[in-house]
């Protein structure tokens, strides 16, 4: 793996660190945990190319503290850290993914009020020239690309409404694994029989991967009242 040297600068001194560049990544990204093979050494430098080690006392008045990995830990996370052209091509595509997942569960098209396949919404992307970030988060990126995809693609975020029963053998089950945890619970109605009965909003890509769920869980027993897009 390439070594690069990751920088910091604060109270106008530079401070300078042999890094692992793919594993520093994973560490600043939040994809790993420890430094554990990230640093080349333990030593902080004012100048990694002349290998002149910063002082301690120097350390102690920037940092608060002299251990390699508290400071390191700054280094990395808020420091200036070089990336390779493999790297930020990774995560670029990766940030890509998780947009056009997001824009797909969360918006249909206007003029049937289905969902979007997300091979439309990839080729949207190309016909609008949208550039993904690879630095910012997909969530807030996915906002802004919605808007610039509508010049491109009928599309429009939206919420589908549900009212539905699920039948007491099914509904402790149904509830806690899946509407729970994939929906907003407008209504709750536990019967007495033990049936559920509720209503639920959720983005409206989600209809039919939800849909398929519930009949597959309670053998297509589920009874769905009415579906509302708005």
């Amino acid at each position: 793996m390439p070594k690069v040297v990751a920088r910091y600068v604060s109270h106008g001194e530079r401070f300078e660190i042999i890094v692992d560049s793919e594993l520093a990544w994973e560490y600043r990204l939040g994809k790993r945990n420890t430094l554990d093979n990230v640093l080349e050494s333990d030593i902080i430098y004012k100048d990694a190319n002349k290998g002149e080690k910063a002082p301690s006392n120097l350390l102690q008045k920037v940092f608060g503290t002299t251990d390699t990995l508290k400071i390191a830990d700054t280094i990395i996370k808020k420091g200036e850290l070089p990336i390779t052209a493999e790297r930020r091509n990774k995560l670029i595509e990766e940030n890509k993914k998780r947009i056009i997942d997001i824009i797909a569960r969360n918006c249909i098209d206007t003029r049937t009020n289905a969902p979007l396949p997300p091979s439309r919404i990839e080729l949207a992307l190309e016909e609008a020239k949208v550039r993904i970030d690879p630095f910012k988060d997909a969530e807030s990126q996915a906002a802004e690309i919605i808007k610039l995809l509508k010049r491109v693609l009928p599309i429009k975020e939206s919420k589908a409404l549900i009212s539905l029963e699920i039948p007491s053998e099914f509904a402790s089950k149904v509830y806690n694994q899946i509407i729970s945890k994939t929906a907003s619970v407008l209504k709750s109605d536990w019967k007495n029989d033990g049936s559920w009965a509720g209503e639920i909003e959720i983005p409206a890509g989600l209809q039919q991967s939800l849909m398929a769920k519930l009949n597959e869980l309670t053998k297509g027993k589920v009874i769905v009242k009415s579906i509302k897009v708005s």
